[in-house]
């Protein structure tokens, strides 16, 4: 059973925000998860994102597997790029 980090829809009908969760696979869109880490807006302009960096980064290095608009979400706000960045000073150190 693998662990993603995806969107969890709230909102009311025609206005959606979304709070960006770590859950397992195997769970619905709005059912159960883990932890949240951040939310997402897309209904302001422009649109808000949130995400605490620290969390995610730590659900990252345990092996979350985020989806294709949260990875998109994750590089927006910077946070791949400290993972990668993170990644390749422990290679060097070894």
């Amino acid at each position: 059973m693998s662990v993603k980090i995806r969107l969890k829809r709230m909102g009311s009908k025609k206005h959606p925000f979304y709070r960006v969760v770590v859950a397992n696979s195997t769970e619905s869109r709005d059912g159960r998860f883990i932890e949240t880490i951040g939310t997402y807006d897309p209904c302001q302009e422009p649109p808000i994102v949130n995400i605490d960096a620290d969390k995610a980064l730590q659900w990252l290095g345990h092996g979350a597997i985020p989806t294709d608009t949260t990875r998109a979400l994750l590089k927006k706000q910077g946070i791949l790029d400290r993972l990668a960045a993170a990644k390749l000073a422990l290679r060097s150190s070894k």
